[in-house]
């Protein structure tokens, strides 16, 4: 990643922010001029992977976000689809006519597994089968990609970790933004002290739309026989096939994981990425079903209270994350943190850095000056601008989800680990999985997220 100023060099730039401090630090009256105020940079990101080696590739879990998947792995040099499993025959004749009629196909993932000419799977299948699927394909030897959250109950982080360290192999859970180059640019940002102590962060997420809100289409010949039901419910709570359950899965607590599962973590591993932090310490929800009152078992509105504790890596601090799925604000996604010093707005495209102007304290002319004012003005003080500066990406980049499957398959020809791997990802997923507990259970979690247990 190369951070390139469409104005001025970053020195520049640091020199003009001070002086644009110095200046409103005073007692003169003066205003920042747009060039001040406002700096623009370009993230740009050099190419780092090539096709050096070839990689076979299956999908297990045809649906939506698992085609999503499949369309961007392919995109990165080298990579080859050989063979595809899910429950629903529909999707894996759409798979055949996709990626093409030679295509294996399978509604029994172990069959993925045992052949060898897969060196790594994606796992896109609801959360209930995320563990043992990832276990499994980590103990045949396989690199595994699994769609977040890592897992569908914290119980089951720590076997996912066990199966990593014990195969060797490259295991990355699939939130996306994680290797985006505006988390990139923002790590890099706060490492430099660009917003001082970090004191408080919040995300927000929010949807307005029926299939954003998981009412997925339900096909027209669902039934017993093209969907597999009994091995689709075989390691969760028995009942009669309900295409419901299966097609709109992320609505019920037995399969999903409510909004927290689906899009706080992607928050958390933005969050912890960028700061390098293992979690919070305290966690709260509230919210309630207030618009889809659809028969799902989880809210619709959601919000969530997290506590940070101190760490070499960060200052204590508080985390509020929110997501509601009726705000016309829909697509609106965003983290902020807040610091003593600034402030940062990231998304996967862009951050806006905003400082805060003050003056430096040894700076005696300025604070005399100043004391002047003060008594002139019976010690009045003043709302101030921040100077801000914007980096965006550059025209043409491939996006978040690329850069996450190309960090995958670099991993995978190298046999080595990457940042998002099982640990980081059952450290995303646990705070976002405890935000269930808490709202369900009406009371206060604590978790240990250097141990990873609760307490």
């Amino acid at each position: 990643m190369k951070v390139t100023n469409q104005s001025s060099s970053r020195r520049d730039f640091v020199k003009k922010m001070a002086t644009g401090a110095a200046v409103l630090g005073s007692s003169v009256p003066s205003l920042l001029t747009a060039q001040d105020a406002a700096t623009e940079h370009l993230i740009t990101r050099t190419p780092r992977i090539g096709p050096n080696d070839n990689i076979n590739i299956a999908l297990i879990g045809a649906g939506g976000m698992g085609n999503a998947d499949t369309d961007t792995a392919l995109q990165v040099p080298g990579v080859k689809l050989v063979a595809a499993c899910d429950l629903y025959d529909g999707r894996l004749a759409d798979a055949k006519r996709k990626y093409g009629n030679d295509l294996f196909t399978t509604r029994d993932y172990m069959e993925i597994l045992s052949r060898k000419d897969i060196d790594a799977v994606i796992i896109a299948v609801p959360d209930h089968w995320h563990k043992q699927i990832s276990v499994d394909a980590l103990t045949h030897g396989k690199g595994a990609y699994c769609e977040k959250p890592m897992v569908h109950d914290i119980s089951e982080g720590y076997a996912v970790i066990e199966a990593q360290r014990k195969s060797g192999k490259t295991y990355q859970v699939g939130s996306q933004g994680m290797s985006s180059l505006g988390n990139e640019t923002a790590k890099k940002l706060y490492q430099e002290g660009a917003i001082g102590q970090l004191i408080y962060a919040e995300g927000f997420w929010a949807r307005n739309s029926p299939t954003g809100a998981w009412q997925y289409a339900i096909p027209t010949d669902a039934s017993p026989k093209t969907v597999d039901w009994d091995r689709y419910i075989a390691n969760t709570t028995k009942r009669a096939f309900d295409p419901l359950r299966f097609f709109r899965w992320r609505n019920y607590r037995d399969y999903g994981t409510g909004v927290s599962g689906d899009l706080f973590v992607h928050l958390f591993s933005s969050l912890h990425f960028i700061i390098s932090s293992n979690g919070p310490n305290k966690v709260m929800a509230t919210g309630g079903l207030r618009y889809w009152k659809d028969g799902r078992e989880v809210p619709d509105v959601l919000l969530g209270m997290f506590d940070y504790p101190e760490t070499k890596a960060h200052s204590a601090f508080n985390l509020s994350l929110r997501v509601n799925f009726v705000d016309g604000t829909s697509g609106s996604t965003y983290l902020r943190m807040v610091g003593t010093e600034g402030a940062m707005d990231v998304t996967w495209d862009d951050v806006t850095l905003r400082k805060n102007l003050t003056t430096d304290p040894m700076d005696t002319f300025l604070s005399a000056k100043a004391d002047e004012m003060d008594k002139a003005l019976g010690a009045r003080k003043r709302m101030l601008p921040p100077a801000e500066a914007k980096y965006r990406v550059e025209d043409g980049y491939k996006g978040a989800h690329y850069d996450h499957f190309s960090n995958f398959f670099t991993g995978v020809r190298n046999n080595t680990s990457v940042m998002e791997d099982a640990t980081f990802g059952f450290r995303a997923a646990a705070p976002a999985l405890l935000c269930n507990d808490s709202y369900f259970g009406e009371k206060t979690v604590r978790w240990d997220p250097e141990k990873l247990k609760l307490l």
